[in-house]
């Protein structure tokens, strides 16, 4: 397991959606050890209602919000009420996702489903970045993670609604993160391989073992292994890096 520093995040504040399981539940508990006022959003409430349980270990007043990320109307309040409440956004970590169709060719995706994967995906990404770019740029200072993943990158047979999007939110991070390289807001996104969990259970096994099998290490990620390197792309020691999509898969992509 990964060291913490307890003081890291200390005065800064943070929103990671998808905070109740997963990835953005680790982040966001790691943020709250480091010293962060978190918030986390998520669809589940009693998943929300139990991570914020343990955030408040660490952070008294941390709180979360039942919303959809797609839903461009709630964002842009849910935000606000954040800044109003807690103090300026410091820090966006987009974790939100879902995969969609699975070991599916594309001549049985449907329109609809392709358009929901899209929409979770790659509109959520927009729609958060845009929200938490304004409300950073006053202060001058921020830091916005986005998830993409090495489907993005590489395309996983089987998966291409997931693919695409994914592919999409790398794009965004390239092109937000050099629009606001002088603002002294940063923009980057993470292209994890397979991670362990709960997102795993709605993949077809088929589809599971085919990633692992590509990954060099022989083995996937772990949830501390994600909270690590997102917080540190997010701290501020990564002051010269935007635009860019760290990789998180074992060796399976080096570019």
């Amino acid at each position: 397991m990964s060291t913490d520093h307890p003081s890291r995040f200390r005065g800064r504040s943070a929103i990671v959606t998808g905070g109740g399981a997963g990835i953005g539940r680790a982040i966001a508990e790691r943020l709250a050890r480091e010293g962060a006022a978190v918030e986390i959003w998520d669809r589940d409430q009693a998943a929300l209602d139990t991570v914020v349980g343990e955030l408040r270990k660490h952070d008294p007043q941390a709180s979360g919000a039942r919303l959809d990320v797609a839903d461009d109307v709630a964002v842009s309040g849910a935000i606000t009420a954040f800044c109003a409440r807690r103090k300026p956004l410091d820090i966006l970590i987009h974790a939100a996702g879902i995969v969609g169709p699975s070991s599916t060719p594309i001549t049985a995706v449907s329109l609809a489903d392709f358009e929901r994967v899209v929409r979770v995906n790659l509109t959520a990404s927009f729609i958060v970045t845009k929200h938490a770019v304004a409300a950073m740029t006053p202060q001058k200072y921020g830091r916005v993670l986005l998830f993409a993943s090495v489907a993005g990158k590489e395309g996983n047979p089987g998966m291409c609604s997931y693919s695409a999007s994914k592919a999409g939110v790398i794009g965004l991070a390239k092109a937000v993160g050099k629009e606001v390289a002088g603002s002294g807001i940063t923009v980057n996104a993470i292209a994890p391989a397979v991670i362990r969990t709960p997102l795993l259970d709605t993949v077809d096994q088929k589809q599971i073992d085919y990633m692992t099998a590509r990954i060099p290490m022989g083995r996937t990620g772990t949830l501390d292994e994600a909270a690590a390197l997102s917080c540190w792309i997010v701290s501020e020691e990564a002051s010269f890096n935007t635009g860019f999509t760290f990789d998180l898969t074992g060796g399976r992509a080096t570019y």
